[in-house]
């Protein structure tokens, strides 16, 4: 799906004046603002409720668009941008003086991607600038997929809405520190980790503790209403009896490898075999449970290899401590 012309200059004339934008990715919904505006960038915050220190990450129409957002781009992250641009790869490299301290969260590093979707590429040429921006949500709930996501969530806060269509990902960008030519994942994501290994012929470490602060470092993120509870997929059949039993409503991710007819429960979500599949479902897959009124969802994680490491830390942060 493509948003009309008047839609993208629209939205990019909200963006100079300094509006909030939601628009599409091939990730998830972006709210976007000026990344040079500190009081556009400040309005995301506030949408958010997101707390300031949290850095946002800068969108841009293209590799050539990097003078003055970004200091020097080590050798290892032209190379992973010359292959992974468009796409949900988000670099992070130390600052320019384009870029807000807004934006960063007061950091000297900025995190930076070129999005692999239609809309969000004219929107950003459009505007000529780099635009801040992080999930078009409530900080640390569910993830939006779709416009009509984002307007039940945000509602007014966002000054305009650009519907592109629902995201064909679905998981937010890969983030790598390319800070030096020592390069790790900081937080898992549309790029598998194999895929980065293969272009640059070493293996990269996933710390559990990022040494930088970016996106989707909370103990509970990505979270529905429901509290998620995680065991083992031989498991997920007797934990949601034993919580119906108890007295929930419960939700079921129910694994592709689980034979058993599935559980009596509340709500039931059969998970894709495919982890391309279950990656680009997994935020509306929660989302339907809480419509449904489940309070609990008994899950298991897959296994940690392609796009199932990112669907794990996913799965893992929605059943994290809340506050």
């Amino acid at each position: 799906m493509t948003a009309a012309a008047g839609d993208i200059e629209k939205a990019a004339g909200v963006l100079r004046a300094g509006g909030l934008v939601a628009f599409p990715t091939e990730t998830v919904y972006g709210l976007g603002a000026d990344a040079s505006d500190p009081a556009a960038v400040s309005r995301i915050y506030q949408a958010k409720g997101r707390p300031p220190t949290h850095p946002l990450i800068v969108h841009l129409a293209g590799a050539g668009h990097l003078d003055g957002w970004v200091g020097k781009v080590p050798g290892p992250a032209r190379l992973l941008a010359e292959r992974f641009w468009p796409g949900p790869l988000t670099l992070v490299l130390r600052r320019g003086p384009r870029v807000s301290s807004a934006a960063t969260g007061g950091l000297e590093t900025v995190g930076v991607r070129v999005p692999d979707h239609p809309v969000a590429l004219a929107l950003l040429s459009a505007f000529g600038g780099g635009a801040a921006a992080p999930s078009a949500n409530r900080f640390g709930s569910v993830s939006p997929t779709t416009a009509e996501h984002v307007r039940a969530e945000l509602g007014d806060a966002v000054d305009f809405v650009l519907d592109g269509g629902p995201c064909q990902v679905g998981v937010e960008s890969t983030i790598v520190d390319a800070t030096s030519d020592t390069l790790s994942v900081l937080r898992p994501g549309g790029v598998p980790r194999e895929d980065l290994e293969a272009v640059l012929g070493s293996s990269l470490q996933v710390p559990s503790v990022s040494p930088i602060r970016v996106p989707g470092q909370h103990p509970s993120h990505y979270a529905p209403r429901a509290r998620v509870v995680l065991v083992e997929p031989g498991r997920v059949v007797a934990e949601a009896r034993r919580a119906r039993d108890l007295g929930h409503q419960v939700g079921v991710f129910l694994p592709p490898s689980q034979d058993v007819a599935a559980p009596e429960a509340h709500a039931v979500v059969a998970v894709p075999a495919s982890t391309a599949e279950y990656a680009r479902g997994l935020y509306g897959f929660l989302r339907e449970l809480d419509r449904a009124g489940c309070d609990l969802i008994v899950a298991s994680l897959p296994e940690e290899k392609g796009l199932g490491l990112a669907i794990a830390n996913r799965l893992r942060r929605a059943a994290g401590p809340r506050g």
